[in-house]
């Protein structure tokens, strides 16, 4: 199954309830007017847009009314997929590479948010790319958290680094540090614990585990990945400003995307939060994820 398909099958949800909303508000053949466009705004922020996002994308729809270029309310619909896709540099979504030595994945999360899965399926995934992969099991505070990872090292095929549980997880990280440059791995990928945004003291060993891997290797890490759970819509974007004080997050997975109606969620973490999705989880399996691309995405999302 390629990509697109994958992705259609995994916005089933989000789908059905966005053409549901967008059918009803935009009628072929009818006239834009002002009870349109806001019932258009209604729509798109029930999708979990976002205000922001919505707010923009309904001024662009309005200007582009009062200036002639829109007229019939069938017309939004592809203005609409052409903006959200623009609002994606390409740049933006590649993977950061190290200039030299292994390139350091930083993958944070709450507990339940698809973490542990999540570090799976990324190392799957560029463990088929030819990289050689390294797994630290820095998710020390979990019972069963690091037995968990192990299985999936052993599923997917990729090396790991672990300590016992309750083991200092600086320390799980320092150790990955100098295996994974020892044995010259491509990737070190470092699951952390998964800690509630509101814990404090939790979060700031997310930070210190951060420390740890840049005083081991240059540049290091060279991504901070956050999971979110698509399922639980605006409410990850406030766990994401959370994590975003403690570490410097540069890229989001977003897991679930197949269990959830709120996929909209994308265009909203785009613009509230200013930072890439990167990769989008779609299933249970280690291949079920796909690296975002917007075009598709948008394809996947709007098409019948």
């Amino acid at each position: 199954m390629g990509i697109l398909d994958k992705l259609k099958q995994g916005l089933t949800k989000t789908r059905d309830k966005v053409s549901t909303g967008f059918r009803a508000v935009l009628r072929v053949g009818q006239s834009i007017d002002e009870d349109i466009i806001d019932r258009l705004e209604e729509t798109m922020l029930a999708d979990d847009m976002g205000p922001t996002m919505t707010a923009r994308l309904i001024e662009d729809v309005r200007s582009e009314w009062k200036s002639g270029r829109l007229k019939e309310a069938q017309e939004i619909t592809p203005f609409l997929q052409e903006r959200i896709i623009s609002y994606w540099p390409e740049d933006d979504r590649r993977l950061n590479q190290a200039d030299a030595g292994p390139t350091v994945i930083l993958v944070a999360g709450i507990n339940g948010s698809g973490k542990t899965t999540s570090v799976a399926k990324l190392a799957r995934y560029l463990a088929a790319q030819g990289k050689s992969v390294i797994l630290a099991a820095c998710d020390t505070y979990r019972a069963a958290a690091v037995e968990q990872l192990t299985l999936w090292s052993e599923r997917v095929g990729v090396q790991i680094v672990k300590h016992k549980h309750g083991a200092d997880p600086g320390a799980v990280a320092y150790d990955a540090c100098e295996a994974a440059t020892a044995r010259n791995a491509d990737v070190l990928l470092v699951d952390t614990a998964g800690r509630l945004h509101t814990q404090d003291h939790l979060m700031r060993e997310l930070g210190k585990i951060q420390r740890v891997v840049e005083k081991k290797i240059p540049g290091a890490p060279h991504e901070v990945l956050l999971v979110l759970d698509a399922t639980i819509g605006q409410n990850a974007i406030n766990q994401a400003k959370m994590f975003s004080e403690h570490v410097t997050v540069t890229g989001i997975f977003l897991a679930k995307l197949d269990g959830s109606a709120k996929g909209g969620i994308v265009v909203g973490i785009r613009d509230q939060l200013d930072v890439p999705v990167k990769f989008v989880g779609l299933g249970e399996t280690p291949d079920d994820i796909a690296p975002f691309d917007p075009q598709t995405f948008v394809q996947a999302l709007f098409e019948q």
